[in-house]
C-alpha cells in the first residue's frame, strides 16, 4: 500500500461517510463515487472491508448523541418486560414516558421495523452486492429519490399527526420498515431518505420521522455491517497488516467525529427548514454523475 495516499483516502472517505450516512442523499452512492475518483481498486477486498468498518463509526455516533434517551428507553422497556410490580409501584424514569403496552413501546416499534427490513434484505443480499457496481443506476435513483422526497415533504409535512416516537403506532413502524427495503434493493435511494419519507407518509412530523430513522439505524446498520464483516472474514484469504489496520482506524475515527457533528446539525436544521434542499442536491448530484459517466 502507498501509505500516504491511503491515509489521505481514509480521511476523505471517513468525511464522506460521516457527512452522508444520515443525510437523505445516499452514503453508498457517495462512497462509491469517491472511491472511483480516488482511483481505489473496486475489486479490492480491503477497500470493501474499509467501507464497512467506517459505517461502524457512524453508528457509534448515533449511540453517543442519543445516549441519554436510549438509556431512558431501555430502562423503561426493561421495567415493562421484566418488573413484576404494578405500574404504579415502579420507579418512574425522568422524564417519564407515556404509559403504553409493551408492544407499543418505542423500542418495540424499532425492533418491529428492523425485523420487517432484515429478512427480505438478507434474502436479496447477492442482488444488493451486484447493484453496488452500477453507477448509472445510482445516478437515476438519486434523481428519482430527490423528486419523491420533495413531493412527500411538500404534501405531508403540514398533515402530521404524530409528533414524537413515544406516540407512534405499530402500523407506522411496519410501513417504515417496509420502505427501508427499497433503499437496500436500490443503492442510491438512501436508507435515511426512505425511512424519513416513509414516516411522513404515515403521519409522522419531520422531527419524529428523523428521530425514528436515527434509532432504527442502530440495529439495522449493526446487523448489516456485522453480517458483511463476517462474510468478509470467512471468505477473505488475507490478513490486514499493521499499517492497513491504522488506515482502518483513521477512517473509523473520522467517520465517528464527522457523523456526530452532522447528527446535531441535521436535527436542528430539520426542525426549522425541512428536506427540500436535500432533494435539490440529489437531483443535481444525479445529473452530474450521469453527465460524468457519459463523458467518460
Amino acid at each position: 500500500m502507498n501509505l500516504m495516499n491511503n491515509y489521505f483516502a481514509a480521511v476523505i472517505l471517513g468525511i464522506i461517510e460521516g457527512l452522508t450516512e444520515f443525510l437523505p442523499v445516499s452514503s453508498t452512492a457517495h462512497l462509491r463515487i469517491t472511491q472511483e475518483l480516488l482511483g481505489l481498486p473496486q475489486e479490492s477486498e480491503y477497500w470493501k472491508m474499509f467501507a464497512i468498518v467506517i459505517q461502524l463509526g457512524a453508528i457509534l455516533a448515533v449511540v453517543a448523541y442519543f445516549w441519554k434517551r436510549l438509556r431512558l428507553f431501555i430502562g423503561d422497556f426493561w421495567q415493562h418486560a421484566f418488573d413484576g410490580r404494578p405500574a404504579s409501584q415502579r420507579p418512574q424514569p425522568a422524564p417519564p414516558l407515556p404509559h403504553r403496552p409493551l408492544w407499543q413501546h418505542p423500542l418495540s416499534l424499532v425492533l418491529l421495523a428492523f425485523v420487517v427490513t432484515a429478512l427480505p434484505c438478507f434474502l436479496i443480499d447477492e442482488i444488493i452486492g451486484e447493484q453496488l457496481e452500477n453507477l448509472t443506476m445510482m445516478a437515476w435513483v438519486l434523481m428519482i429519490g430527490g423528486i419523491f422526497m420533495w413531493l412527500v415533504d411538500w404534501w405531508f409535512s403540514a398533515k402530521a399527526t404524530t409528533h414524537s416516537m413515544e406516540k407512534m403506532s405499530w402500523t407506522q413502524a411496519l410501513f417504515i420498515g417496509a420502505m427501508q427495503i427499497i433503499s437496500a434493493a436500490f443503492p442510491g435511494t438512501s436508507r435515511s431518505m426512505a425511512t424519513i419519507a416513509g414516516g411522513q407518509m404515515v403521519g409522522l412530523s419531520r422531527t419524529a420521522a428523523l428521530e425514528f430513522s436515527f434509532f432504527l439505524s442502530i440495529p439495522v446498520m449493526c446487523a448489516a455491517t456485522t453480517f458483511k464483516l463476517l462474510q468478509f472474514v470467512l471468505k477473505s484469504p488475507f490478513t490486514p497488516s499493521l499499517d492497513e489496520w491504522l488506515v482502518l482506524a483513521i477512517g473509523f475515527s473520522v467517520s465517528f467525529v464527522v457523523a456526530l457533528v452532522v447528527i446535531a446539525w441535521f436535527m436542528n436544521w430539520v426542525r426549522r427548514q425541512g428536506f427540500q434542499p436535500f432533494a435539490i442536491y440529489r437531483l443535481l448530484a444525479g445529473a452530474i454523475l450521469l453527465f460524468w459517466l457519459h463523458r467518460r
